[in-house]
């Protein structure tokens, strides 16, 4: 593989809410290792550290119900899951919004 294959993803993780209340974090953690190698055809999966916090960050009783993830294939054959943060799209024609009226900023 000479080149990384990257994905993003959004889990739903409503189905921890059906175990014990006590072991849901792990089930989480559980479903999207189970997500990956589903979607990604590799049976090594890691999972970032940051990703592990946001899943335990309300304690091991309320894990959220959905994630978005990235997930990214490696040269070394692991697919290493990472929370996925947006990255603010640049906006092509600057407009401003004015007492209703639409104004070009070259106008302003």
């Amino acid at each position: 593989m000479s080149q990384e294959l990257e994905r993003v993803y959004t889990i739903n993780l409503g189905k921890v809410l059906l175990s014990v209340d006590t072991h849901r974090a792990p089930r989480a953690i559980n479903m999207i290792k189970e997500f990956a190698r589903h979607h990604m055809k590799t049976e090594e999966i890691k999972i970032e550290e940051d990703l592990a916090h946001i899943i335990w960050s309300r304690g091991v009783r309320s894990p959220p119900r959905k994630i978005r993830v990235r997930m990214s294939k490696t040269d070394e054959g692991y697919v290493l899951v990472s929370p996925y943060e947006d990255e603010p799209e640049v906006k092509k024609d600057a407009k401003e919004v004015k007492k209703g009226k639409e104004v070009k900023k070259d106008e302003v």
